[in-house]
Order: structure tokens, then C-alpha cells, then sequence
């Protein structure tokens, strides 16, 4: 079976790299992500065809990076669909992770490239399971106190080669944020209670403090087609250069000239950003509704919220200067995330 000779691909792959692993990560939390599912790309060319395709450099899976964060764009630069691909022991197999509601439209995209290129797109989204392992324990408004504070690596320059097995579950770290997430692979009939007692993770709470979805917000961090609506985002804005996931080095890619553009020239103006509600929210917003200053002036988009935790599209300077923000008269923060890398001398000239 396809599912089975993958995952025993996987298994000799992370076996032989798992003395590596030495992640300090302790997280609480662990979540099927039922959002998320997984194609299989096999083939002689699925290489070649997926660097023409994706905002990474597929050859760092070659260099002994297990997975790479990357973006699929449109041909007017704009975001379609933010994946993780993970790189296979069997010769020429990547495995992409995408929204579960973006898989069909993924598999057409990847066809409609594919044109007479020896390669095999199919799905494995009710063969395997995607799951998310995360710390809750960090301090999201004060980067003196954030474990996050000098963790960005420049896309290219990664050394994440930390991965882990055991027997059919396989243990990443995410690609974005690999101090404070994992990313876990297991077949369909794999349970929760299965991997934490592989993980052997004690204090597992039987009910989290804070779901998946939470912990994106808190971090500013953007995720599927709810948060970043096919055809809209561009990739700088959702902080793709942040989290690993573009390069500038590599060759063509569809979607690359404003992408390069707009890095060379050091403007972004807005980025997703984290908010915080002061109370809980007594409403239900609509995606890409205004967020107001004082001065009634739009200062940014409204993406979605959990509880009193918020993603938003926002202009950084107005954002962070505004004495006042609200949504339909409820009262939020926003908070510039403690990953963010030192401000450029062209991104401080941007802002200011």
C-alpha cells in the first residue's frame, strides 16, 4: 500500500537522523488538526516540477532539512495555498500538508502544471493524520521574557535537521515556529492518547488551555483558507519571510517578480499581527472587517478570533501608534510578535 511504504520511508529516513534530535521544546498541548491533510508528489521530476511551483527552495530537503514551509502563489504573486512539505526516504516523494478544504483545488493547481512531467499527485487525506504539539508557556507581549527573542534564521541558512520516530509516528519540528511547535505524522487509526504515550508526555492535559487555533493567534502566525483567503494575501504581508518559507535566491517561480520586488525594495506596510480583545467578544465579525482607531480611521482587516485572542491584517505603523483600536465598538490591542526579527534599516524607513 501507498500510505504503508510511506510511512516505512519515513521511518528510515528520521531513524537515520533522529541522533540529531535535540529539541527543547516541552510542549502541553497536543491537537489532531483536522484542518489539514496530506497529497503525495512522487515521481523522477517532482523536484524540478515543485520548485517552479512553491516560494522555498525545494533542494533544502535535499541537504537533510526534513520539511520546509512554503506558499503557492498565483501568477499575480498572490497567496493560494500555505503548505508544509516534508521530504520522503523513498527516491523523488514529497509529502505537502495544505488546508483540508484546499486539497482538491491544490490537486488541480498541481495538475494543471504537471503537464507531461513524470509525476504522481494523489491524496492521503483519509489515509494519514496531521497533528500539532505546542507550548503554551511563553510570554507573548514581552520579548525581554520570550524564549522566541533571536530565533529567525534567514531562509537558506536553516540547520533544522531535528526530527524524531517512534515506531509509525513520526516528530518534526514545525518549520515557522521550531521552538515551540512540533508537527506529527501517524497513520488514520493512530489515537491522541497513542502518541502522548509515545511522546511520553506526563502532564498532558486531558483538556487544553488552548486550542491550536488559539496559539496561532497569540503568535500572529496565519493558517488555511480561513485565516489566508485563496487569491488575496500577498507573501511578505503574512510574514512568510519571517517564518522561513520564501527564498531569494532560487530561480523562477510562479508569483516571484512582485515577491522579489517588494523584498528588494524593503516596503511592507502590513503584516498579520496578533490582537488581543479586552473582554471576550459578545459578537461574530465578518472576515476583512475594518479595525478603527480613534480617529475612526481603518487601520487594518480583521481575519479571525478565538475567544478573546485575534488575527488581523494590519498597518504596522498606525497600528502599533494608535491610542484606540476597536471593532463594531469592541476594544482590542494589537501586539507586535515577539519572533519578528530586528526591523531592517528599509522596513524601519517603511514604518516610520
Amino acid at each position: 500500500m501507498l500510505t504503508r511504504r510511506i510511512l516505512n520511508d519515513l521511518v528510515k529516513f528520521q531513524r537515520s537522523i533522529s541522533r540529531k534530535f535535540s529539541a527543547k521544546v516541552s510542549p502541553k498541548n497536543l491537537e489532531h488538526l483536522k484542518s489539514r491533510s496530506l497529497i503525495s508528489i512522487k515521481g523522477p521530476e517532482s523536484s524540478d516540477f515543485l520548485q517552479g511551483l512553491i516560494t522555498n527552495d525545494i533542494r533544502h530537503l535535499s541537504e537533510g532539512i526534513p520539511n520546509i514551509y512554503t506558499l503557492f502563489l498565483n501568477t499575480r504573486g498572490r497567496v493560494l495555498y500555505d503548505t508544509i512539505i516534508y521530504k520522503s526516504l523513498e527516491e523523488n516523494t514529497f509529502l505537502i500538508e495544505v488546508d483540508a478544504a484546499a486539497t482538491n483545488d491544490l490537486q488541480k493547481h498541481l495538475k494543471m502544471y504537471k503537464l507531461r512531467r513524470k509525476v504522481d499527485i494523489s491524496s492521503l487525506e483519509d489515509k494519514m493524520k496531521v497533528w500539532a504539539s505546542f507550548e503554551t508557556d511563553f510570554d507573548v507581549e514581552n520579548l525581554e521574557k520570550s524564549k522566541f527573542e533571536g530565533r529567525i534564521f534567514p531562509c537558506g541558512s536553516l540547520t533544522n535537521t531535528s526530527t524524531k520516530i517512534l515506531d509509525d509516528v513520526m516528530i518534526f519540528k514545525d518549520p515557522r515556529i521550531p521552538n515551540y511547535s512540533l508537527r506529527i505524522l501517524s497513520q488514520e487509526n493512530v489515537s491522541r492518547e497513542e502518541i502522548a504515550k509515545k511522546l511520553d508526555f506526563d502532564d498532558l492535559k486531558v483538556q487544553n488551555d488552548m486550542n491550536y487555533r488559539a496559539f496561532r493567534y497569540r503568535l500572529g502566525i496565519g493558517e488555511g483558507v480561513d485565516d489566508l483567503s485563496p487569491g488575496k494575501s500577498f507573501p511578505l504581508e503574512i510574514n512568510c519571510d519571517y517564518m522561513h518559507g520564501v527564498s531569494f535566491h532560487k530561480g523562477c517561480y510562479i508569483g516571484q517578480e512582485l515577491t522579489a520586488r517588494t523584498h528588494h525594495t524593503g516596503v511592507v506596510r502590513k503584516r498579520l499581527m496578533p490582537l488581543i480583545f479586552d473582554n471576550l467578544p459578545s459578537k461574530t465579525f465578518n472576515y476583512d472587517e475594518n479595525v478603527i482607531d480613534e480617529k475612526g480611521k481603518s487601520v487594518g482587516k480583521f481575519k479571525g478570533n478565538e475567544g478573546k485572542l485575534a488575527l488581523g491584517l494590519m498597518r504596522i505603523s498606525e497600528a502599533l501608534s494608535a491610542k484606540e483600536l476597536k471593532i463594531q465598538g469592541e476594544m482590542l490591542k494589537v501586539v507586535k510578535p515577539c519572533w519578528w526579527p530586528v526591523d531592517s534599516p528599509k522596513e524601519k524607513m517603511s514604518i516610520n
